[in-house]
């Protein structure tokens, strides 16, 4: 497998585990991702969030951790990127403010890129003119929304073609797992690289 190059595009308040799961577990795999955000310069931060589901009508937010990011979405070449990943949190609501987001995103689907996104980030998406005609899935609460941008609601991790979509971060196995599928990415597990049992 031939690493691919994803930006990952975030912003204050991004879902921590939204942020750094993706970043982490598609670098594991042999992928080069870099995290990007509106205004804000390589080795600089965004603060995320981390979001848990207690049995509320919604869920309870804490303030999560500082994550460097690797430069500004307004200093990137989307062209250079063979994918995109817009993870949800309290971001999606203001990112979909920036022009530079929003031609960004726009530039993987008119490519036919794969594009990976969960809970709010789909929200990024709708702003963007996207989803007419796709079939997603978001979280729940922002349904009203991806809808009013023209899509079809699924639920579960759904995979419309470049698209791979899911609710939050509990969908993170089967989610990313579909998205290294569209990826084209295998992993090989090789038993003889693995510890010895005592």
């Amino acid at each position: 497998m031939t690493g691919k190059s994803i930006l990952l595009i975030a912003g204050d308040f991004v879902e921590d585990y939204e942020l750094m799961v993706p970043y982490q577990a598609l670098q594991a795999v042999g992928h080069e991702v870099h995290a990007v955000a509106p205004e804000r310069g390589e080795g600089e931060t965004v603060k995320t969030a981390i979001h848990d589901f207690r049995g509320d009508q919604t869920y309870m937010e804490s303030r999560g951790h500082d994550f460097e990011l690797d430069g500004a979405v307004e200093d990137v070449d989307p062209a250079e990127y063979d994918a995109l990943v817009v993870p949800g949190g309290r971001a999606p609501e203001y990112l979909r403010t920036y022009d530079a987001v929003l031609d960004a995103v726009r530039h993987f689907f008119e490519a036919d890129k794969p594009v990976a996104s969960l809970c709010h980030g789909p929200q990024v998406l709708a702003a963007a003119g996207v989803l007419e005609g796709r079939e997603i899935t978001a979280y729940p609460a922002v349904r009203a929304e991806v809808e009013a941008a023209g899509c079809s609601w699924v639920d579960g991790v759904v995979t419309d073609g470049n698209l791979v979509t899911a609710q939050a971060w509990p969908d993170h196995p089967e989610w990313i797992a579909a998205f290294l599928e569209v990826l084209g990415t295998t992993v090989e597990h090789d038993p003889a690289a693995a510890p010895a049992d005592d």
